[in-house]
Order: structure tokens, then sequence, then C-alpha cells
């Protein structure tokens, strides 16, 4: 299939696996990368530069195909060294970041120079157009449905691709509510140019996850995920569990005066503890809706060839068979 954004990253499926904590490594980056979308090191997850340098060389040696590194700019107690995160990537060769978070503007002449090609996540048509206006190549469009932070206006996809196609030029990839064939003819049908998936890729026998993860995304249905942070504006969808619903009973009980401190016990230091021990009530942890259409754990290679075969099928039979 091409579209402009197979055009873009020179891959062979419009699929692309969106960055994810403790979930993007290396094994999975190549797995996604062999199978013809992009792979994403999430590099954040690498607590520093020369870690994420490591990770991108171990990438390197288990793919020859395309892939990325996620970056996500927030404020933070703690600042990241994201001048050493930005060198780790350009010296690495890698040529395709995802942005997310804050404005990427202040380090996209670094990446520019170095033939990077940025696409950056919004989760609105208005930051999906600033995005655009500095420079950015493409554009992942996040709608409400995604898992992680869906932007505090609730728009769902349906509503969200068509108008981010109505505004656009740079190529854009839907994001959110995406898992298989279906998912992809109708993103296709919106105007996007492609899918980003993310929990879809975590219930994945290359995911390096913890199996009680894997097992709780095919156990769970699309009622099964909250919408966490809302009072402090930094919604968050995650999937339901004892560590969520005490978060959410504090956000009941405190209201307005609800503070990050009231808690932190339920979402700091939370992914290590679910993706790599597999303690699945710690705390909250991001998931889609889409865990409803989550039903098996195949490899990438299967994911991405059932998907495109799906897709085939819709295109050339249903939707076809229609205008005759």
């Amino acid at each position: 299939m091409k579209t402009r954004i197979t055009d873009l990253f020179g891959i062979e499926h419009p699929i692309m696996q969106g960055g994810m904590h403790y979930v993007g490594l290396a094994e999975l980056a190549a797995a996604v990368s062999n199978a013809g979308g992009v792979g994403i090191i999430t590099g954040l997850t690498q607590r520093t530069p020369e870690l994420l340098a490591a990770e991108i060389a171990k990438c390197r040696e288990m793919t020859d195909k395309p892939f990325g590194v996620n970056l996500t700019f927030l404020p933070s107690l703690s600042t990241p060294d994201y001048p050493g995160y930005v060198k780790a990537i350009i010296d690495g060769g890698v040529k395709i970041v995802e942005t997310a978070g804050n404005n990427p503007a202040k380090w996209l002449p670094g990446l520019k120079e170095a033939g990077v090609k940025v696409i950056h996540k919004c989760t609105s048509v208005r930051h999906a157009l600033k995005a655009e206006a500095i420079g950015c190549d493409a554009v992942s469009v996040d709608g409400f449905e995604c898992g992680g932070h869906p932007g505090e206006d609730d728009v769902p996809n349906f509503i969200l691709l068509p108008r981010a196609a109505e505004e656009l030029k740079i190529p854009f990839l839907a994001s959110g509510g995406m898992a298989d064939g279906r998912s992809l003819v109708a993103a296709l049908a919106l105007g996007a140019d492609g899918m980003n998936m993310g929990t879809r890729f975590i219930a994945t026998k290359e995911a390096p996850v913890h199996e009680n993860v894997k097992q709780a995304i095919l156990n769970a249905s699309e009622l099964d995920t909250r919408l966490v942070m809302r009072p402090l504006r930094n919604t968050e969808r995650v999937l339901v569990n004892a560590g969520v619903e005490r978060l959410l009973e504090k956000e009941r009980t405190l209201g307005a005066a609800l503070k990050f401190e009231d808690i932190v016990e339920e979402v700091a230091g939370v992914y290590p503890k679910v993706m790599t021990e597999g303690d699945m009530d710690v705390g909250a942890w991001s998931c889609g809706m889409v865990c409803g259409l989550i039903h098996d754990i195949p490899t990438c290679d299967e994911l991405i060839r059932r998907i495109m075969s799906e897709a085939e099928g819709i295109i050339r039979g249903r939707l076809a068979g229609m205008l005759a």
C-alpha cells in the first residue's frame, strides 16, 4: 500500500508503533520495522542519553529497516538532558523522530539539518496546524479514544480525523482506537495517510513487557479504561485496576483541592512495576479503549500481515462490491 506516509518514511506499510514508556524498547521497535512498519524506541525510558545511544545501537543490530525514536517534551522537576538525547538520536543515524508534549520548535533545526523526519503527536486540529507551521514533516492525530493523554477537548476520531484532513497540508496518521484492517481502512477513508498503534502493539509476542500486562489487555473490554488526572488538566486514559480506583476516589474526595502530590503513589514510578514486574494493581498505566478489539497475542509480523490483508480485502471486496 502506498500513501504519503510510506513515501515520507520509506516503509512498506502505513503503520507506526507509538512511543510507549517501558514498552518501546529495541526488541519491539525492530520487530515492527522488520514487518514493514515504523518501530519506535521510547527515548525517555532510557534514563540517560548514553543508554539511549546503546538502545539505538542494539536496534540497529536487529533491523536494517527504518525505525524511529520518541522524544516527549514535558515540564519536569528534573528536566531531562534533551540536548544529549537529541545528539544520541542524530549520532545514531536515526532518521525518524516522534515528538510529543510541548512545542518541539527549539529542536527542529538540528534534527532537520541531520536529515531527520519529525512527526509530532497532537490531540487537536489547532495543535496539528501549529506543528505544520513550525516545520514538522507529519503529525499523529490522537482522538479521545487513545491510551495515554487525549488532551482536554474530548473529540473522537470520527470527527477529529476529517477535520484534520480539511485543514492540514502535511501527511498525518490516525492514532487512538487503531487495531486492525478495519481501523486502517476507516482512517484512510477519513483522510489519514496511515495509522499509529500503541495498545495493540503491547499485546504482541515481541513486546518486552510482563505477561500479566498482555493478559490484562486481552481480558479487558472497551468499557475498562478510565480517565484520571482530569482535575489537574493532565488527563490520561488508563486501564482500570485497584490503584486507579484509589486514585479516582482521591479525586472525588478532594475535588478542586486535588494536587499532584495527593496521587503521587498511584502515578509516579508505576511503569517499571507494571511492565517489568507485572504488578497490575499498583497504579495508572496508559491503555486505549481499543483493548476491546484485542483478542490475541500475535507476532508483529503476523499482526501487520493480517492488518494489510484485512484492509485489502475490505477495499477490493466489500467496498468495491458496493459500487458494483
